[in-house]
């Protein structure tokens, strides 16, 4: 791939954003090559957690307004909505948990990227911008849906209408971001939470994403009913057999997701 770089280890799987001379911002190839990568993972059993970053000391500008930018040329309009779009959808139902690791920049589909990642883990040098209006455009890559349910409606249009530059410590007052650490121990610490994750029921795991990510739209019945159904699925997994034994054992369990 030319502007991803995908690793793997200990059922981790680190997507890195890899355009550093622009900030990591988003082209049509960048585009083309993050839609495969989530595809190769959803079906990757190997793949039980996965960490998205940026190259270069930024997570990503957003989309690359210069040469070559999907806001550049003919296909302006049915690039972004027959294509950009379908992006953070595999992203938001990818069955596996997610995390954003940020350094730097992170504005725009940039920031939508990180809050579409189930969590976010920010460098305390992080910067964040829904720089949208600042460029005469609107919010996209899912930004007009997560906001507002990360952050409450007024916060969200705050964000939004003004466009400003957040410091890491605005975005974690605001609550954009799970946790804030030095950046000298920002690797260290999304390795950890990715390895924790990856060593979970990856079944459990799942259907836990997506009954959070469905709450907003159901109602408590209807959630009740989500988890029953929910619930006998993982309760016929072996992975709860392994948890019980383990349990009475007093060890840690070994899951694989079956």
């Amino acid at each position: 791939m030319e502007t991803l770089q995908l690793e793997r280890s200990e059922g981790v799987a680190t997507i890195t954003l890899n355009r550093p001379k622009v900030k990591n911002a988003m082209n049509a190839e960048l585009w083309e090559e993050l839609s495969r990568v989530l595809d190769e993972i959803a079906k990757n059993t190997a793949d039980r957690a996965v960490v998205i970053t940026g190259a270069g000391g930024d997570f990503c500008s957003g989309a690359d307004l210069g040469g070559g930018g999907p806001f550049s040329g003919e296909q302006h309009a049915s690039f972004v909505m027959a294509h950009i779009n379908e992006i953070p959808l595999k992203l938001h139902r990818l069955p596996k948990p997610t995390i954003a690791k940020v350094r730097g920049v992170a504005a725009g589909a940039g920031l939508n990227l990180a809050l579409g990642c189930d969590l976010v883990v920010a460098s305390d040098n992080a910067r964040f911008s829904e720089i949208f209006a600042q460029r005469g455009l609107v919010l996209d890559f899912g930004g007009s849906w997560l906001l507002p349910r990360l952050i409450g409606l007024h916060r969200a249009k705050e964000v939004a209408l003004f466009g400003d530059v957040l410091p890491a410590t605005e975005a974690d007052r605001l609550g954009l971001v799970n946790r804030v650490v030095p950046d000298d121990e920002l690797d260290g610490f999304v390795t950890g939470w990715a390895r924790r994750l990856a060593a979970g029921p990856p079944v459990a795991l799942a259907q836990t994403k997506r009954m959070l990510n469905e709450s907003f739209q159901r109602s408590m019945a209807e959630a009740l009913d989500a988890e029953g159904n929910a619930q006998v699925l993982a309760i016929g997994t072996d992975d709860v057999k392994e948890a019980v034994k383990a349990f009475l054992q007093k060890r840690t369990p070994t899951f694989e997701g079956r």
